[in-house]
């Protein structure tokens, strides 16, 4: 059984729902879903909309390849409404990153496994922090609780609730 970590954000509509409904159809979709993080609101990262985000990590177990996942993961995004317009950093209902599989690399123009911005994001690092505090990162070779003290984002990080 494969191990992924996902980032899960939303900054529209009912957040919270948007994240329980997320995690909802990963389960159905994509595999077992092991551990959930507190869900945290963070101000939103390099963007002009300054509505906040309620942010959640979860530890995934799937038979699904990397391509599939990302393939299941877009599926679920287009379910719930997103639309993608081609900006980097836009408001979404829902948005869904594959942070870690397994200990996997890869780097291809589709899919960047491990999450080349972990290192620089506090709204990952803080519920990663918090589920998986000891994990190591496969290229950086530190752990999340280290990556998380280093990290240079100083971003008012407020955990709303506990799972």
């Amino acid at each position: 059984m494969n191990k992924s970590y996902l980032s899960l954000g939303s900054n529209r509509g009912t957040r919270s729902a948007n994240l329980e409904r997320a995690i909802a159809l990963l389960s159905e979709w994509a595999g077992d879903i092991v551990t959930i993080s507190s869900v945290y609101e963070t101000p939103p990262w390099q963007m002009t909309d300054k509505t906040n985000f309620f942010n959640q990590i979860l530890l995934l177990e799937t038979t699904l390849d990397p391509a599939q996942l990302i393939d299941t993961i877009i599926l679920v995004e287009t379910m719930m409404g997103r639309k993608r317009t081609g900006k980097k950093y836009e408001p979404r209902i829902i948005d869904i990153d594959i942070l870690f599989y397994n200990d996997v690399q890869i780097n291809t123009e589709e899919l960047t496994i491990p999450h080349p911005l972990i290192p620089q994001r506090r709204f990952v690092l803080e519920p990663l922090t918090e589920i998986a505090p000891g994990f190591v990162h496969p290229l950086l070779k530190k752990t999340m609780t280290q990556l998380r003290d280093e990290c240079e984002d100083k971003s008012q990080i407020k955990k709303l609730v506990s799972k």
